[in-house]
């Protein structure tokens, strides 16, 4: 907040990213957004009985910026003469869902007496090609073998089954592992730990889009899990809880 040349230099970036055909947030814009509809339900009132909106701590903690790929840039001033001075700069892309690095661009400009944000406009646009290329061999990665996202299976402690309850002589867990088996992209996905009351899957590969088109999120795949749960012979109530675009949670037993 206290640099000048940041908004000019993500603004210069930002204008190459957008040419390219990216489609960008302002992480500082997010945050006033956010910060702007927290302000606007807080006084949000009922009519009739002066009610206020419901809100939990967890719905506090929620509130926060969502992408799919954070793009980061760093860069340090190089003083290589009494007439100019150079940029050396870092510009990479991280998978939102899982943190993974997926795209990386590094460079050094030549000794120029030109302003920071045109130097780093100019560096960024002789080592963009590469970082393109990776950003493009991501998502056709994400398109070929599904996104990947963390899965838990988590059961209320009132709940009078567990995951070893058994359906048709075969335990609940593995009954799950079916499901996934049959709707990950081609079957992947992995059990990394588990109990009777807790099961975590990991690597797990949604498609990018579900049959109607839409696209498609841990939310919304697990959401698929929770309806096929609710029926015969499961009839199972569950809560399906998010953190972020990567990571759902399932607890079984009820709301």
């Amino acid at each position: 907040m206290e640099d000048m040349e940041l908004p000019q230099v993500i603004s210069k970036i930002g204008e190459v990213l957008t040419g390219l055909g990216y489609s960008l947030k302002d992480a500082e814009q997010e945050v006033k957004n956010i910060s702007m509809h927290i302000a606007e339900d807080n006084v949000t009132i009922s009519k009739s009985s002066n009610a206020v909106l419901k809100e939990t701590s967890l719905d506090v903690l929620k509130r926060r910026a969502k992408s799919d790929i954070i793009i980061q840039v760093w860069w340090n001033v190089n003083k290589e003469t009494s007439n100019g001075h150079s940029i050396s700069f870092i510009l990479e892309a991280f998978d939102a869902y899982t943190n993974k690095r997926i795209a990386t661009s590094t460079g050094t400009t030549k000794v120029t007496d030109e302003s920071i944000p045109l130097l780093l406009e100019r560096a960024v646009m002789e080592n963009i090609k590469p970082f393109d290329e990776q950003m493009t061999n991501w998502y056709d990665n994400q398109k070929k073998n599904g996104r990947e996202i963390v899965l838990t299976i988590r059961c209320w402690d009132n709940w009078e089954k567990d995951l070893e309850t058994e359906y048709n002589n075969c335990e609940l867990i593995d009954c799950i592992q079916e499901w996934l088996f049959e709707h990950t992209v081609n079957g992947m996905f992995n059990l990394t730990d588990g109990t009777e009351s807790f099961a975590q899957f990991e690597q797990v590969r949604i498609p990018l889009f579900n049959e109607q088109g839409r696209a498609m999120d841990a939310r919304a795949f697990v959401g698929e899990l929770r309806r096929f749960l609710q029926k015969v012979p499961y009839s199972i109530t569950s809560k399906v809880m998010v953190r972020g675009l990567g990571e759902a949670i399932l607890v079984l037993g009820e709301k």
